[in-house]
């Protein structure tokens, strides 16, 4: 079977494989549900027996029988590297271009430094960047790469643990001024800049839970409630006050003296971290894996630096 047709039946069972129905598949493919459904119909006329349990329930709900879900295995990757051969093929006398996907708050205070540094060394290598809140499926290969934050637990892609994430305070260093003693006192009577972003399942600290924490019962009533972790980012810059921030969103500015950590002794850690995520199963091109070890290698040496801190007598 190495006409054109059987490629497309098995793309076709593939992908309402993965999706579980028919229409699913059809969006993916650009078809209709009826024209996958009669794709997967070919495919099954030549084996000779059904592939899928077809319900009744939701959108046409498809269940793999128990030896095409073994070939799936085999099927998925086989697709994935014809896709890779095509692209070589492709780009053969292209400059290469890797599409990465991630939030615009991750490209802003924290992957933007690490692009430029990555660039001068491999001036030769291009990025598409689809810079986005919504996640997308890297899985079904919209993009080469993703950097993802969350509890790890994403359908369809392979996942590489880059650091985890705790919630610090920080302000401007114009801030402290010099003959002033910076402690919990002054700590507590600084306008509190809160940032509102939801962040489901991360645990991250409120002001009222820092100061509970911190035993301060007296604090300032002034504080600042901003609906954007990159402006809560910006007020700190500009001395609107204390913030707190997530600490490798803010590693660069730190490093460069223009925000101050401040000191508690006590850890707000975050409960997920940051991950570079691919395709499953697919076999990365020359130049994304080069920068996907890069990536990895870099962000374990940044983790080793320690940063500066003003602590809170």
């Amino acid at each position: 079977m190495r006409d054109l047709n059987g490629l497309k039946w098995l793309h076709a069972f593939e992908a309402a494989a993965r999706h579980g129905s028919f229409v699913g598949a059809a969006k993916e493919l650009g078809v209709t549900p009826a024209a996958v459904g009669q794709l997967v119909k070919s495919l099954e006329n030549w084996v000779g027996h059904p592939l899928f349990l077809r319900g009744r329930t939701g959108n046409e709900r498809l269940t793999l029988i128990n030896n095409a879900d073994d070939a799936l295995h085999h099927i998925t990757p086989g697709l994935n590297s014809l896709k890779t051969g095509l692209n070589i093929l492709r780009h053969h006398n292209e400059r290469p271009v890797i599409t990465l996907t991630l939030s615009q708050t991750l490209l802003t205070h924290w992957f933007m430094e690490l692009l430029n540094t990555f660039s001068d060394i491999h001036p030769e290598i291009e990025f598409n960047l689809n810079v986005t809140d919504k996640l997308v499926n890297v899985a079904n290969g919209e993009a080469d790469l993703g950097i993802r934050c969350g509890p790890g637990n994403w359908p369809g892609v392979t996942k590489k643990w880059l650091m985890e994430e705790e919630a610090i305070l920080v302000c401007s260093p114009h801030l402290l001024a010099l003959n002033e003693t910076i402690n919990l006192q002054w700590l507590a009577v600084q306008t509190h800049i809160h940032d509102d972003t939801l962040y489901p399942g991360t645990s991250f600290p409120s002001w009222e839970n820092v100061l509970a924490t911190l035993g301060i019962s007296n604090a300032s009533e002034r504080a600042l409630h901003i609906n954007s972790t990159s402006a809560v980012i910006l007020a700190a810059l500009s001395g609107r006050g204390v913030a707190i921030a997530q600490k490798n969103l803010v590693r660069h500015l730190i490093a460069t003296n223009q925000l101050v950590q401040l000191n508690t002794a006590r850890r707000w850690q975050l409960e997920w971290s940051y991950y570079l995520v691919t395709p499953k199963n697919s076999v990365m091109r020359p130049d994304v894996k080069r920068f996907h070890d890069w990536l990895i290698h870099k962000t374990n040496n940044e983790k080793n630096h320690p940063l500066k801190a003003h602590s809170l007598a």
